[in-house]
């Protein structure tokens, strides 16, 4: 693993805050291509763990930047991250919160509020790709995940349960 830029990390994840529309998960696969592609801190299966660890424990969705930040570069680098993912949203929230305040019928405010619908059903598609694709080392991995996605689509099954599915695969030795 190559020492990590903490500045480098918190201004890359700090420009992709500002286009998690969504959730963090939204800009999953430019994270995944900077810290394992571009960068060679972490592999592919090593950041598709740390974010289903993320994901499996309690609070907020972006609880894996945090976990992220910590396993590149301790605690300075879950610092780091954490604030590079939660300072330009707010900021920029506030900013746009008080324009729209002022101009709520603006043709720009519609427009974007428009655009953001698609957008992030698109990152979100791209995220859950990246994750397969990292996770998914031969057929059973990939008919799992297939079968996962089938059964969260046509059912109403609480997605725990699949979890729990999966993890007892792993650990059969199935997957």
């Amino acid at each position: 693993m190559d020492k990590v830029d903490l500045a480098g990390l918190g201004l890359h994840f700090a420009l992709l805050s500002l286009m998690a529309i969504g959730g963090v998960s939204s800009i999953l696969p430019d994270m995944q291509r900077y810290v394992v592609e571009a960068n060679h801190w972490l592999s592919a299966t090593q950041f598709a763990d740390a974010y289903a660890l993320g994901q499996a424990a309690p609070g907020p969705n972006m609880m894996f930047v945090t976990l992220l930040g910590l396993q590149l570069g301790g605690w300075a680098g879950a610092i780091v991250a954490t604030l590079a993912m939660i300072a330009p949203p707010i900021l920029l929230t506030l900013a746009v919160t008080r324009l729209h305040a002022n101009n709520p019928d603006a043709p720009l405010g519609r427009a974007i509020r428009g655009g953001l619908g698609p957008i992030a059903i698109g990152l979100t598609l791209s995220s859950g790709w990246i994750l397969a694709h990292s996770a998914d080392h031969d057929w059973r991995g990939a008919l799992l995940t297939l079968a996962t996605v089938a059964l969260m689509l046509r059912t109403r099954l609480n997605p725990v349960w699949l979890i729990l599915v999966g993890a007892v695969a792993g650990m059969a030795g199935i997957l």
